[in-house]
């Protein structure tokens, strides 16, 4: 299978499947040979990522392709429904947080520094209620714990229990979301 070998300072291998192919990112000196056996080990997974792709691809086709306009509007629709969520979740987290802002990330939902300020994808609302309350629980947990250990998720399913279900959402869809912004997946 063809790929494109990506070799950094990093210590361990690992692949993406993108809408352009597939991508291998490799410790400098690994040999290509357990490069290749690393990916032939994998292919089952790398298939269901392509039809993954191929799925959401075609959802973002049914959905159609935001104007300006639309975009323009779904800002401002989530400059008004974020904060509030916010608001509504830091007291049940126990926390307290600066700025908010909203974006058009490419490969965050979400964000928060290390001085509390939050930041949110506008993507957001296109997903269910539940998945954008999933993410603002997230962000708000790392007020407490700036990091993705055990302790962190014990925080974020104490607060949202259903927390697992909605963010799979993401996960399943989140690319989709993004091709309405601009006709193709995220890179």
């Amino acid at each position: 299978m063809e790929y494109v070998l990506i070799r950094s300072q990093r210590k361990t291998l690992s692949i993406e499947v993108r809408p352009e192919g597939l991508l291998a990112l490799a410790p400098l000196h690994m040999p290509r040979r357990e490069i290749d056996a690393f990916i032939l080990s994998r292919m089952t997974w790398i298939r269901k990522q392509e039809e993954k792709l191929s799925r959401q691809a075609l959802e973002a086709q049914e959905a159609g392709v935001l104007s300006e306009q639309d975009i323009r509007a779904l800002k401002k629709q989530v400059r008004r429904i974020i904060p509030s969520r916010v608001a509504y979740y830091a007291p049940l987290v126990g926390v307290t947080y600066g700025k908010i802002s909203i974006r058009l990330q490419k490969t965050k939902w979400g964000s928060c520094s290390a001085d509390g300020n939050l930041s949110f994808n506008a993507l957001l609302m296109l997903a269910p209620p539940e998945v954008l309350d999933s993410v603002v629980v997230h962000e708000l947990c790392h007020r407490k714990e700036m990091n993705h250990s055990a302790r962190f998720y014990a925080e974020v399913l104490r607060v949202f229990p259903a927390y697992k279900t909605h963010y799979h959402w993401l996960k399943e869809h989140g690319a989709m979301l993004w091709q309405r912004i601009n006709g193709s997946l995220p890179s």
